[in-house]
């Protein structure tokens, strides 16, 4: 049986996750000394996750196409 092409993965497993590890958690609780070593690594509090957006540029060729017009 095949999988229909609107359940494909299609960037695999380069997307931001929105869970981390029990290690991340811990190295993220460890910057902001929310968690010392010795204590209990289960209960462990929430850590945000920040997801990056990537803005887009202006195109610059749009700005260069009116500036030549100006000229004539």
């Amino acid at each position: 049986m095949t999988i229909d092409k609107s359940l494909k993965v299609r960037l695999g497993g380069s997307s931001n996750r929105s869970v981390l590890t029990r290690v991340e958690r811990l190295e993220k609780l460890k910057e902001s000394d929310r968690w010392q070593e010795g204590d209990s690594p289960f209960g462990l509090a929430k850590v945000r996750v920040r997801k990056l957006v990537m803005r887009k540029k202006k195109k610059k060729a749009a700005e260069e196409g009116e500036g030549e017009g100006d000229d004539s």
